[in-house]
């Protein structure tokens, strides 16, 4: 099974880049986020066509996260357990949504931004992802067996490596101690990255700002994620970012993670 994950930056905008993307790569299930679309604005009908399957969460303009599988969606979640919530009045916000694919335990996560090192909305990114490794925590604890995938843009450049030139974040966030010790923890907590060894860095980035020519200058991040649990990590085959997504006219600024996945056992 070939799994992917990929930030978009507005699905509505992007949907033909997306299909055709999925044909060409022949990716079986692809976790997507930042769709910026309510449920009933989501561009199901090209994907339907394509043969695939798609389940979406989403409010309105902003977040989004949807699951598009060929080879079943099965026991859809919204939000995991004890996810915190924001805004005035607080609610949970379109960041996460689990679905099982092939008896995969698919998660996209969409984690919250933090804005600055300030901002309250830091707090609610690393209470986000300490309820998260709280729950991905217990759900290794409960099955020690389950094929989990923890996918999505995490917002963390969890190494020094993970950024393109460390001077120019001082001070911000991303890279933060907090945040990287978040991030860690939900590695420690049980969760592989599979991708690493098979696109080991430097250099190696996932996201590309639109501005000041970043892509081109190879001034990136590396802030989506393929978490696996290790059952899952076991049937790693390989891996892969597919940089060249990135190019071109309408591109997201990020470029779609990928890994390949062996049957079974």
């Amino acid at each position: 099974m070939r799994l992917a994950t990929w930030n978009v930056n507005s699905i509505r905008s992007r949907v033909d880049r997306v299909v055709e993307w999925l044909s060409r790569a022949g990716v079986d299930v692809l976790a997507v986020q930042e769709t910026k679309c309510r449920d009933g604005q989501f561009p199901v009908l090209p994907f339907t066509a394509a043969g695939y399957e798609v389940v979406h969460h989403g409010h309105n303009q902003w977040n989004g996260v949807a699951i598009i599988s060929r080879v079943g969606i099965e026991d859809v979640e919204v939000g995991f357990p004890g996810m915190p919530t924001w805004g005035e009045p607080a609610a949970a916000e379109a960041r996460a949504m689990a679905a099982t694919c092939a008896g995969v335990r698919v998660w996209s996560l969409y984690v919250p931004n933090g804005r600055t090192l300030t901002d309250p909305h830091l707090a609610y990114k690393l209470d986000w992802l300490q309820r998260l490794r709280e729950a991905g925590r217990e759900w290794l604890e409960q099955d020690p067996a389950a094929q989990v995938a923890l996918v999505g843009d995490w917002n963390v450049a969890p190494f020094d490596e993970d950024v393109w030139n460390m001077a120019k974040f001082a001070g911000s966030t991303h890279v933060s101690p907090a945040e990287r010790a978040a991030f860690h923890a939900v590695v420690e907590a049980g969760f592989v990255d599979v991708v690493r060894p098979y696109a080991p860095g430097p250099g190696v980035f996932t996201y590309w700002d639109y501005t000041q020519l970043r892509f081109a200058r190879r001034e990136g991040m590396r802030i989506d994620f393929v978490l696996a649990s290790p059952a899952l990590a076991a049937r790693v085959t390989g891996a892969q970012i597919d940089r060249e997504e990135r190019k071109g006219k309408g591109a997201s600024d990020h470029a779609p993670v990928i890994v390949d996945l062996a049957d079974s056992p």
